[in-house]
């Protein structure tokens, strides 16, 4: 960088660079060097949730993140590929989660107007969403893989046409649960959940916290 010419930039305003719009609640801007030519190794993202959003499954192939609660609140979830275990970290402002450069993680929040800064040790942040993985993978390889059926295996993620950044998608139309099975699922038990904050989580859980299965996980 030749910080005497005309070009350098010291200053940029994030909010000019939404890179994904869900909705006018659920949002990311981005910052890296390719807005901003002065930043060096570091970039951001920064992240607007309503509740039960979730940023969808994904990895930094080439940075470690660092995510940061300014507002609300969020669960950060990682995968340990060498433990092979699912670890579920929630954050309130003032509060970090790091994650590791190449794990798969998830990010969902437990409250409206949540906000988050995602940063990273990296001058641009790459992204691979486990929705490019589902929808580029031909059925047929995830059936003979794991044994499925291919059939069943199309009909599931036919919706999946593009990268989802923020689930459930805003055309989202979930089919019902049959009553039986419905009935059949018990209320999770969240790590610092209802017997610590119940009136943030009360009971019954409201979609879509009551029909899932694993305890102590929002996931």
């Amino acid at each position: 960088m030749d910080f005497t010419s005309p070009n350098v930039q010291f200053w940029y305003d994030v909010n000019k660079n939404t890179t994904f719009k869900k909705d006018n609640r659920n949002f990311i801007n981005t910052l890296s060097i390719e807005q901003l030519n002065t930043l060096g190794n570091v970039s951001l993202l920064d992240i607007y949730l309503s509740r039960s959003n979730v940023v969808e499954p994904h990895i930094h192939q080439n940075a470690t993140e660092l995510v940061y609660c300014i507002s609300g609140s969020a669960v950060v979830s990682l995968i340990n590929p060498f433990t092979k275990q699912l670890l579920n970290f929630p954050i309130q402002p003032g509060q970090v989660a790091n994650i590791p450069q190449g794990w798969m993680h998830y990010e969902i929040a437990t409250v409206d107007n949540t906000h988050l800064l995602a940063i990273f040790d990296a001058p641009v942040p790459e992204f691979i969403g486990l929705s490019d993985m589902l929808r580029l993978t031909p059925p047929g390889v995830f059936a003979h893989t794991y044994c499925l059926n291919e059939q069943m295996v199309k009909e599931t993620l036919a919706p999946i046409t593009e990268t989802v950044f923020i689930g459930p998608p805003a055309n989202c139309q979930p089919q019902p649960m049959p009553r039986e099975q419905e009935e059949q699922q018990p209320y999770p038990q969240f790590p610092y959940g209802p017997q610590h904050h119940p009136q943030q989580y009360p009971q019954p859980y409201p979609q879509p916290f009551g029909f899932f299965q694993q305890p102590n996980y929002f996931f």
